[in-house]
């Protein structure tokens, strides 16, 4: 059976960008992202996730390690915004064309400005999801960063006093 292709494969092939496609039960419920990386087979410094923020009207999309959290000022600042709070889930759909779990930095309804934490650059492939549960999509994090005109930024909290 042919596999069902989501924007942000259709937009990679487009662009003749290599990618791998993973895919993973979902049946138990575990899509968060470090049970994800164990069902793929990789550690949870290759595995990303989307978050996406907001400062009123304008969204922003981060692309984060999986078992790490977004520091929202590290995050408002490589923004350039004044202050920015995580999107509703509730809104995620109707802004991106993604799920919670599903969310793509690639293929959304419209190219939000979009930064990667800079630990991605160490990694020869990144896995980010493939546009729906079930299933992530490993390509280079350089081949990322030019599909989604991205930026590498740290954004992730440090476990230092703060």
């Amino acid at each position: 059976m042919a596999e069902t292709k989501t924007n942000a494969m259709r937009m990679l092939e487009r662009a003749k960008v290599p990618y791998r496609i993973h895919h993973y039960d979902n049946e138990d419920g575990q899509i968060h992202g470090e049970a994800v990386a164990v069902k793929i087979g990789k550690q949870p410094n290759q595995v990303f996730k989307t978050l996406v923020a907001h400062q009123g009207a304008s969204l922003y999309v981060f692309v984060i390690p999986v078992a790490e959290e977004l520091d929202l000022k590290n995050a408002a600042r490589a923004a350039g915004a004044k202050k920015i709070e995580m999107l509703p889930v509730k809104e995620l759909l109707q802004s991106t064309g993604y799920v919670r779990g599903g969310c793509s930095p690639i293929g959304m309804k419209k190219l939000y400005p979009t930064f990667i934490d800079s630990s991605a650059e160490a990694q020869d492939t990144i896995a980010v999801s493939a546009g729906k549960i079930g299933c992530q999509m490993e390509l280079a994090p350089g081949q990322l960063a030019a599909q989604t005109k991205a930026r590498f930024t740290p954004l992730i909290k440090t476990h230092a006093a703060e």
